[in-house]
């Protein structure tokens, strides 16, 4: 093993990975010409999400030949969140950098951002000046998600991303402090404080075959981040209360101005809609108090974020 690999790492790099084989090594070889134009004293921590192509096997075989290469892979796919989260409580910089591994986080980036840290920012953010890489749908569903988590979560999430560079301090914090099971990082590091700068870049086309994430993993993701930081959606019950009353106000007015001026009742019709309309109500406030209780349900439970399956070049550490 080289000296630099044996030295206590001063930049940490973690790569959470979900069947990226295609590209991995490519990946990897970016960002440590990138780390290696910085800083000697370096590590790599690539985090296979329970990937079913052979990710963690090219992670094992670049970690021979590059000791500052290590990996872990987890028991199944725990989502990217937990893979974030498995990087940062076993990386061991003083600083730590969070990237995809599909190369739309440019990794040119990385010198700037160490930096802007060095300058004595502890949370570096990197903000996409534009979403050409995504469909129409993706933009308009995204900028929706974000202006509701900002607006109504108080935290400014606005075309931000998982690319991030985090002081020891912040790290500690998040692995020590933040023990919830259901995490939104980038709306965590957002809500933390502490002193902050920002990056703006272009989105790169991705590497490889297409995006893992599906519709209804991104509206889990989304939803999570909406219960993690506000109880606005529970206000929304209230709302839909008053509007029922009023709308009973409305009926009965409209029945009582019929008697007076000797018109026969409208019931039909002013039955039906009000069924819907009332039914509609308790059925959104049903889901949306149960989307609260799955999720005091879940952090109840209490089970680990992650399971490691196997690991190279990390040391004991325990989830």
């Amino acid at each position: 093993m080289n000296l630099t690999a044996q030295a206590s790492p001063v930049i940490s790099a973690v790569i959470p990975a979900y069947n990226e084989s295609q590209g991995i090594a490519e990946t990897i070889k970016q960002i440590a010409g990138c780390l290696n134009a910085c800083e000697s004293a370096w590590e790599i921590i690539v985090v296979d999400d329970g990937s079913c192509d052979p990710t963690y096997q090219q992670i094992c075989r670049i970690s021979e030949g590059e000791p500052r290469v290590k990996g872990i892979t987890l028991s199944r796919n725990f989502g990217k969140e937990a893979a974030i989260l498995a990087g940062l409580e076993h990386a061991s910089g003083q600083a730590v950098i969070i990237i995809d591994a599909d190369l739309q986080h440019p990794p040119s980036l990385i010198p700037e951002m160490i930096g802007k840290w060095r300058s004595g920012a502890q949370i570096v953010h990197t903000v996409k000046r534009n979403r050409t890489a995504d469909s129409a749908g993706k933009k308009a569903a995204a900028y929706c998600i974000n202006q509701l988590i900002s607006n109504l979560g108080g935290i400014n999430v606005n075309n931000s991303s998982d690319f991030k560079l985090l002081d020891r301090e912040i790290v500690d914090i998040i692995v020590r402090l933040l023990p919830e099971r259901e995490r939104f990082f980038r709306g965590l590091t957002s809500w933390l404080g502490f002193s902050e700068a920002y990056i703006y870049f272009d989105v790169a086309d991705r590497q490889g075959d297409q995006s893992k994430w599906s519709f209804w993993a991104l509206l889990e993701l989304s939803i999570t981040a909406l219960t993690s930081f506000t109880c606005a959606p529970l206000r929304i019950i209230t709302f839909l209360g008053i509007a029922t009353l009023l709308l009973g106000f409305l009926v009965a007015g409209d029945a009582i101005w019929s008697l007076i001026i000797g018109q026969s009742v409208s019931g039909y019709a002013t039955i039906v809609i009000s069924v819907l309309l009332i039914g509609s109500f308790i059925m959104i406030s049903l889901g949306i108090i149960g989307e609260y209780i799955a999720k005091i349900y879940e952090e109840v439970k209490a089970r680990p974020h992650y399971l490691i399956k196997a690991s190279i070049g990390i040391g004991n550490k325990k989830p």
